[in-house]
């Protein structure tokens, strides 16, 4: 077999199994970051293997075998000391595995489990996104507007946290689920944030729309596991209104398109009326929650004639409530541009002045807002410093070509 066809099956192993792969290793060493090095030499061993013996009929049997033989290495001592009780452990956690049948898939029990409360809140879903998806920190940093080596910190003390305190890495129960839902769908939310632009070349783009696709496949197979929950099916509405647009958010040479210009039959009918179907029945529920607000937001937003953002007053409301209810640097500056749009520029631009400086410093959306309300305000000086720190602070070609337009 060549190296190139040894690699090629290595990465499938990776973007298919390597959160589930970490998770198992860590199941038995509390360690996560030792189970990652511990993969990280199977993947290594096997880049060596491969080409000469083949890929192995299950390639994420083989990598788990290696891991857990390096993991071992490390441990041997301390589970020589622990006798039979380490082997009661190990056998205690292969049965749970075995026994939580009514999750429809393992990269969801893995979730689930990242989301232990002896864990801080800050970080869970940011674990979940690097040890159950395989995101680096500094892509989850961008998605959660913090800078990577912050990022980078807090996992490591998170990972080293359970290390020292013996978190149980499991597959919690039923009773358990629910108090670590928030977590496990703010997580999704973010790695479909990661996959909505696709600037960049084909490799980059096909990467983010795999990232996107898997996004919505976990939001569906929460709303299979809960279906008397309303935020997921609220978070499966929002992704699926995202997602009928990604055929109209480039035009034919690959230009940005905004959402009020794109036209309406590049969208996905059937996914816009089951995100429609979907939201209502979460609306049916009567238990508001994030996700179900901004899924109305996008529902007034689909809703709108072509040249048209939405009903102005429905939206200004929308955005309060969601911003007094669960604020987010993301739907601060949305609701300033809709109130700015709505009533007087210089009221969004009083909202976004608002906002800590520090927070938006680094903040896109922050500065490409700016430049709209200063256009609208006739602020021609503070247009173009936005339009220059806008334009920097993107790496996607089409989107900075896009706001060189603005007038």
């Amino acid at each position: 077999m060549s190296d190139a066809a040894a690699r090629a099956a290595i990465d499938r192993a990776a973007r298919g199994g390597y959160g589930r792969l970490v998770a198992l290793v860590a199941a038995r060493t509390r360690d996560i970051a030792g189970a990652e090095d511990a993969l990280a030499e199977a993947f290594a061993t096997a880049l060596r293997r491969w080409p000469e013996t083949g890929v192995p009929d299950s390639p994420e049997a083989w990598l788990l075998t290696v891991a857990r033989r390096a993991a071992g290495k490390t441990r041997r001592a301390a589970e020589t000391a622990g006798g039979a009780q380490a082997t009661l452990d190990i056998l205690m956690e292969e049965a749970m595995e075995r026994t939580v049948p009514e999750f429809p898939d393992d990269r969801l029990k893995l979730m689930f489990a990242c989301a232990h409360p002896a864990i801080d809140r800050g970080v869970r879903a940011a674990l979940i996104l690097q040890t159950v998806l395989g995101l680096d920190a500094a892509r989850i940093a961008r998605a959660f507007v913090v800078p990577p080596a912050t990022l980078g910190q807090r996992l490591s003390r998170a990972k080293a946290k359970i290390r020292a305190a013996g978190v149980p890495f499991r597959v919690p129960g039923r009773d358990e689920i629910e108090g670590r839902l928030d977590d496990v769908l703010l997580a999704i939310y973010a790695a479909y944030g990661l996959g909505w632009e696709v600037p960049g070349g084909l490799a980059t783009g096909r990467a983010r729309e795999d990232l996107a696709g898997e996004a919505l496949y976990l939001a569906r197979l929460v709303v299979e596991l809960m279906p008397d929950e309303p935020e997921p099916l609220g978070l499966l509405a929002l992704v699926l209104y995202c997602e009928a647009r990604r055929g109209a958010r480039r035009d034919a040479a690959g230009g940005y398109v905004p959402l009020a210009e794109q036209d309406r039959a590049l969208w996905d009918g059937a996914m816009v009326a089951e995100a429609e179907t979907t939201l209502e029945a979460a609306a049916r529920m009567a238990r508001p929650g994030r996700f179900q607000t901004e899924a109305a937001i996008q529902s007034v937003q689909v809703q709108a004639p072509r040249g048209q953002t939405g009903d102005p007053a429905v939206l200004c409301a929308l955005y309060d409530f969601l911003v007094s209810r669960w604020p987010s640097l993301g739907a601060e500056v949305a609701r300033a541009v809709v109130h700015g749009a709505a009533r007087e520029p210089a009221l969004g631009l009083q909202i976004l002045d608002a906002i800590p400086t520090v927070r938006v410093e680094t903040y896109q959306p922050w500065w490409a807002a700016r430049l709209e309300l200063c256009l609208r305000a006739g602020d021609g000086p503070g247009a173009e410093a936005a339009r220059t720190r806008a334009m920097a602070l993107t790496d996607d070609t089409a989107v900075r070509a896009w706001l060189g337009t603005r007038a």
